[in-house]
């Protein structure tokens, strides 16, 4: 095959996979997006040449779906999309690897265990950037992934990893032996069809919740996220968010959620009830004693002499302290509940020391250069007399399904968002972000109160539709009786169970390949 031949196939890959995701309407294309490259992989010899022709598939999709992180700086935007488009060529190596060495079957097999390896790892580790986790691409079709419910995002990458293995095969044999086609196709019409038929079945089967006889407000002031942060925009933000609620609550009222770093001046967490600048916000509760604010704050958290976290840093006075982006829950007469991000944004709030010199780039994407704490685990708010008992998902640990289910397993009987999209502007980011929000919804079967600053704030329902919203660069409020749940869904049970299979496999995979690698040297050495 000429090499413009696979040039051309290589970028079409990348633009499918482009036209496929969230925001765009053509979801279906994922089921051959990666049709294209398996061609080039059987058609390419060498392996830094295949590196090169994945690469390429994977450059244009990183850049065509992530392009808007280039509103907040250029060198650092540039930096993580050829970052995680190289992190993204590892697996295809690993298959291209054992395609050669192993044939088509076990090649295949690779490919999938390689790359759920790859996406579970991803989830998990310092420099952890799932967005492109391939089950996200179904966020706009939730009618499709209600099994979400048993299987997470992971069941949808492997829907599509071997949907597109199979259309591949299917391709092969009508070019060159047409007598097993139809039986193909029919494989082909089974692994897509099925898992629909499935996915409706759970619409039909399913239970309508009653409606709450509580309420929750869900308060978007709008501000600048670059300004909010200054003390006279701060403290008129307070303001705003205040004659919103007032404006939207009534009796029935028992929870107000206010967006990420509302409460945007920073101050120690043994000092919240103190500061002067949050007055208004308790004087507040203290005329509505039966509502409890859900809202972000700057903290910090003073350690003394030692250092306690490794992410503490040190004052002049030799003393240390750390700095959390931190989820307030506030309730008139009753403690204050904190609970600090733990999936924190990387190069944005946590940097791997080995990266510490890139942190004045990535502090425009809206971070601290000297990294934020976490927390160790997920919290759930518990208020007296408070029906809803709200897991407090801060912004990006949204895209995390297995990580959002363990709220839920503590107790979680909402999931509660907020955010602070206005970062990217109006660009697909802050929808993309919306949109992920309705697969934790389907894998918790919880309904998701969401407050975005600077992007849509939205109630979605337990099977992920989307029941009210906002418009994106509008100060709002929305009132809605968000029914409760307490049942515990197969996925919130288990978790990612299936990364954690196929990565097992995978293990098994590669020291089989090395097993053999050896014999084969070893083996010639000893005929020798």
């Amino acid at each position: 095959m000429k090499k413009q031949l696979l040039l051309f196939l290589s970028l079409l890959s990348g633009v499918l996979l482009y036209g496929a995701w969230p925001v765009s309407p053509f979801c279906f294309l994922i089921f051959i997006a990666f049709v294209p490259l398996l061609i080039v992989a059987d058609n390419t010899k060498k392996r830094l040449v295949f590196f090169v022709y994945s690469f390429l598939t994977l450059l244009i999709f990183n850049a065509a779906t992530t392009w808007w992180i280039w509103n907040s700086t250029d060198v650092g935007s540039i930096a993580a999309i050829i970052a995680n488009s190289l992190l993204m060529c590892l697996p295809w190596w690993g298959y291209h690897v054992m395609l050669q060495k192993h044939g088509k079957p076990i090649g295949y097999l690779s490919l999938i265990c390689y790359w759920m390896l790859f996406e579970y790892i991803h989830l998990n580790w310092q420099l952890s950037w799932p967005w492109l986790s391939l089950g996200n691409v179904f966020a706009m079709n939730p009618n499709w992934v209600q099994w979400y419910e048993y299987t997470g995002i992971g069941g949808g990458t492997l829907w599509i990893l071997s949907t597109n293995i199979i259309i591949k095969i299917l391709f092969n044999k009508l070019v060159n032996n047409r007598k097993a086609v139809l039986g193909l196709a029919t494989i082909i019409a089974a692994i897509i069809i099925i898992p629909l038929v499935f996915s409706f079945l759970l619409l039909k089967g399913r239970k309508e919740i009653l409606p709450s006889k509580s309420d929750v407000v869900i308060v978007d002031a709008n501000m600048d996220a670059y300004e909010k942060f200054e003390l006279s925009t701060a403290t008129s933000e307070i303001q705003k968010l205040i004659s919103l609620s007032e404006g939207s609550m009534d009796s029935t009222t028992q929870l107000i959620l206010w967006p990420e770093t509302a409460l945007s001046l920073p101050t120690w967490q043994d000092q919240i009830n103190t500061n002067i600048y949050y007055q208004p916000v308790f004087a507040f509760l203290q005329r509505h004693p039966n509502v409890t604010i859900l809202s972000g704050i700057e903290t910090f958290k003073h350690y003394g002499n030692y250092q306690a976290t490794s992410t503490s840093r040190k004052e002049d006075d030799g003393s240390y302290f750390d700095a959390f982006n931190t989820a307030l829950c506030i309730k008139a007469n009753q403690p204050l509940q904190l609970y600090n991000k733990s999936r924190l944004v990387p190069g944005v709030e946590s940097m791997p020391p080995f990266l510490n010199f890139l942190s004045p780039i990535f502090e425009k994407f809206g971070g601290t250069t000297g990294g934020y704490g976490r927390s160790d685990s997920s919290k759930v708010f518990f208020m007296a007399d408070n029906p809803y008992h709200p897991a407090p998902v801060i912004c990006y640990e949204s895209i995390y399904g297995e990580y959002v289910s363990t709220y839920v397993a503590r107790g979680a009987n909402i999931i509660t968002i907020i955010t602070n999209d206005g970062w990217w502007g109006n660009t697909p980011g802050h929808k993309q972000h919306l949109q992920y929000a309705r697969l934790r919804a389907i894998e918790t079967r919880r309904w998701v109160a969401r407050s975005a600053n600077g992007g849509i704030s939205a109630v979605i329902d337990d099977y992920g539709n989307i029941r009210a919203s906002q418009p994106f660069d509008k100060a709002s409020a929305t009132k809605y009786p968000i029914p409760i749940n307490n049942t515990l869904t197969f996925y919130v049970r288990h978790g990612d169970y299936l990364y954690k299979i196929a990565g097992f496999v995978a293990l098994l995979l590669l020291v089989w390949h090395g097993f053999f690698l050896a014999k084969s040297k070893f083996g010639k050495k000893i005929t020798t």
